[in-house]
């Protein structure tokens, strides 16, 4: 039985708890809510419910010309991150590797810095090579923004393989090759996909990298965010709502993905 003073202790943290999520979760939905019904002279006139801004979204070439180059930044940093976190940890494992601490300082750096210094120094990177702003240096910004992201979870999976599965794979005159085939992608898989979707989840969101490396490109944040500076609309709620809806499925499955072994059906 709990004492008083524990029950209290627990409605109070049940309070706050609760009061927290309000601050975070009431604009929201507010904004969910804005997107399907006006106000008129601050009331919410109910009768005025209607999706269809959410319609005339699809009608705006703007607005899916950005949604196609979010979906192609993401898509084409994921895979080269997801590949070059594979590749590193392998050779961060590897005995005889030289340099680990350093390689992961340099890995992890970009996405420990503030968004707004890494991608300066991206932009003054791309300036010096001669390489303009545009689709190519937003997939290189994003890619080593997530990359660190991706190779901690592909190296925390190879750290938990057991080490014996590739000495028995050597043993029975598997090549390197198919070792990595059938032993160590099988092995690997479950984290290469949560990472892959983690990424893609940080890598849809992202806008203060993107700002310094899109140039003349825009992408569904930074189209938001340029709808926004002229003032709030049922459309700005509506893309809003569907950006929020995108992230927060992309955030479910990296949980459900993310659940303990005992819990999933491996």
């Amino acid at each position: 039985m709990k004492g008083r003073g524990e029950t209290l202790a627990d409605c109070l943290a049940g309070l706050v708890t609760l009061l927290v999520l309000a601050v975070l979760y009431a604009p929201v939905i507010i904004s969910a809510l804005f997107s399907v019904v006006d106000i008129h002279n601050g009331k919410i006139d109910w009768a005025s419910f209607s999706l269809s801004r959410y319609v005339t979204l699809w009608d705006n070439p703007s607005i899916l010309q950005a949604l196609a180059n979010t979906a192609i930044v993401a898509l084409i940093a994921v895979v080269i991150a997801m590949a070059l976190a594979v590749l590193l940890a392998l050779y961060a494992q590897w005995e005889g590797a030289i340099g680990r601490k350093l390689l992961e300082l340099v890995i992890y750096l970009p996405f420990l810095l503030p968004p707004i210094v890494t991608g300066l120094s991206l932009l003054v990177a791309s300036s010096e090579i001669g390489l303009a702003r545009g689709l190519m240096t937003v997939v290189i910004g994003h890619t080593v923004f997530v990359l660190a992201v991706a190779y901690r979870l592909v190296l925390t999976r190879l750290e938990a393989m057991p080490a014996s599965l590739v000495e028995a794979s050597s043993d029975l005159g598997a090549s390197r090759l198919q070792t990595f085939r059938h032993v160590l992608l099988p092995h690997l898989a479950s984290a290469i996909v949560t990472g892959a979707v983690l990424a893609l989840t940080l890598s849809f969101d992202e806008t203060l990298i993107t700002v310094f490396l899109a140039g003349e490109v825009t992408t569904l944040p930074l189209r938001l965010w340029a709808m926004m500076r002229v003032g709030f609309s049922p459309e700005i709620n509506a893309l809003v709502t569907l950006v929020l809806v995108i992230s927060l499925a992309l955030a479910g499955v990296v949980a459900w993905r993310m659940r303990p072994e005992g819990q999933t059906e491996e």
